[in-house]
């Protein structure tokens, strides 16, 4: 049996990892605590660890994007350290200006991968839904009691799509084994 292929592997692990993230996170984040805190620098360091371990396995503008994304990722960890020793509307702004830009740099790269990989439709859904809930939590943050609880929603669909996107990346490729170019 061949072994699976990097991207794979990496979304599996990646989309597995953000889904027990928000089942641990939804458990604790009715307030702002050290664990609540601790979560919060964790997730972007899981991001950033993923797209280093992407982008070893690329070239060019699809590598330095991902390794830009690496960067971002960990800027928002340290910034989501400082923003939770705030208030939730702190930390809100800060997961959604670095969920909207997280976001934007994945659609690009799903877009660009769509060639060597096929159609990326759950990491297109996944970045235009960062974006999207980057933005809503910026909105958010400026309530009288923003909801710490919409970042597991947002760890959660963005695993689903990435254990999505490995299932089919598995499925196209048993397909290509079973029934080989002629």
């Amino acid at each position: 049996m061949r072994e699976a292929p990097p991207q794979l592997r990496l979304f599996l692990v990646r989309g597995l990892l953000a889904i027990a993230w928000a089942v641990v996170y939804v458990s604790v984040s009715d307030s702002l605590t050290t664990t609540v805190g601790v979560l919060l620098v964790l997730y972007p360091l899981i991001d950033a660890v993923a797209s280093v371990i992407d982008a070893r396995g690329q070239l060019g503008s699809e590598r330095r994007l991902l390794e830009l994304n690496a960067g971002v990722s960990v800027a928002a960890a340290v910034a989501l350290g400082i923003a939770a020793t705030g208030d939730k509307g702190d930390v809100l702004a800060t997961f959604g200006v670095w969920a909207a830009l997280t976001g934007a740099a994945q659609l690009v790269v799903a877009i660009r991968r769509r060639m060597v990989l096929g159609r990326q439709w759950p990491l297109l859904l996944a970045g235009a839904g960062s974006t999207a809930l980057g933005i809503s939590f910026l909105v958010m943050s400026g309530g009288s009691n923003p909801p710490l609880r919409m970042i597991a929603v947002y760890a959660a669909t963005g695993g689903l799509e990435f254990a999505i996107q490995a299932w089919l990346l598995a499925r196209r490729r048993h397909q290509a084994q079973v029934s080989p170019a002629t």
